[in-house]
């Protein structure tokens, strides 16, 4: 191998090694943007739609809200909903303080912009594929055009869910440029 050959394989390793090494201390951060962006938007759909709009609650298409039975039934299922976007968000909260703790870990904002993002059209994306279309428990807004509604609140969070994946994947190149 000529010794031109072997700069080239060295370069090509550390560059490598580099993008490797920008990948671990950013990952810290994703997974917390991550989890956070599930946990928000889980409070977002709770008390904007189930809340102040009123479109739905959890269970209202198994069990009306139009009585007290259902409205308890619906209102145990929020709550429910809610313990879980409150432990999502706790769990980011944890993650993103042992980010701030660890000297070595990567603190972009666009990198936590973008997970936030991604976390939040993942949580609207699966939320939405999961009880409105298959076990149909409730739909985003019911009524004429439910399936539209439903369809959009799908297409919202796979959009918000790619834009923070290309605002990582974004940064990530940013970080591995100014390394190099």
């Amino acid at each position: 191998m000529t010794s031109r050959a072997s700069s080239n394989l060295v370069d090509s390793n550390q560059v490598r090694e580099l993008m490797q090494d920008s990948a671990l201390k950013r990952r810290p951060l994703i997974i917390a943007g991550i989890v956070l962006g599930l946990g928000q938007a889980g409070f977002f759909d709770g008390i904007v739609i189930h809340q102040l709009l009123q479109w739905h609650h959890m269970f209202t298409s198994l069990e009306t809200d139009s009585t007290v039975s259902g409205l308890e039934l619906n209102t145990l299922g929020d709550g429910l909903f809610h313990l879980l976007d409150w432990v999502l968000t706790l769990t980011g909260i944890v993650l993103l303080w042992r980010v701030a703790q660890t000297p070595n870990a990567e603190k972009s904002t666009s990198v936590f912009i973008g997970s936030l993002l991604a976390g939040a059209g993942l949580f609207d994306f699966i939320e939405g594929l999961i009880d409105h279309q298959i076990l149909g428990i409730h739909h985003v807004k019911p009524g004429p055009n439910e399936f539209a509604w439903d369809i959009g609140f799908l297409a919202l969070g796979l959009s918000m869910a790619v834009l923070g994946w290309l605002i990582i994947r974004g940064s990530g190149r940013q970080s591995s440029a100014q390394s190099s």
